[in-house]
């Protein structure tokens, strides 16, 4: 897997989340884009916080252009998830092991009853991870 980021916070509240959604859809934006595609009303100060925020977080870029910085996305939204995910299965693994019995107890159950074929999915990709990590140890 390819690392994306360096070791940050990456939680996000409702607004950063909102922020990123139209970053998402729209592209690159000014700090007045965004604030006019909130859909509520927000001090164009809370919304250009809330985006210094999060190019400080490393979740946007931003350049300057003319008197005001353009944000964009600094990743998709697949790599976002990917990285949320992989911290939090991360997390669950750090600690004593009945939390990893209960990770892998809970994962189990919920793909299985969101979708069957995900659990032979996940089946496949297990194997496959256990043949990769043979060879490893093999060569």
């Amino acid at each position: 897997m390819i690392r994306l980021f360096q070791k940050r916070d990456l939680s996000l509240g409702p607004l950063e989340v909102a922020v990123l959604e139209i970053l998402w859809g729209r592209g690159e934006s000014n700090v007045r884009d965004v604030v006019d595609r909130l859909g509520r009303p927000l001090a164009y100060t809370t919304v250009m916080t809330t985006m210094d925020r999060l190019f400080k977080k490393g979740v946007l870029n931003r350049r300057k252009f003319e008197r005001a910085f353009l944000y964009a996305p600094r990743f998709s939204r697949s790599e976002w998830e990917q990285k949320r995910a992989g911290e939090f299965v991360a997390g669950f693994l750090s600690v004593r092991q009945p939390s990893r019995e209960l990770l892998i107890s809970c994962l189990v159950e919920a793909v299985g009853q969101h979708d069957e074929t995900l659990l032979d999915e996940l089946e496949k990709q297990i194997r496959t991870k256990r043949k990769e990590l043979y060879r490893r140890g093999k060569a």
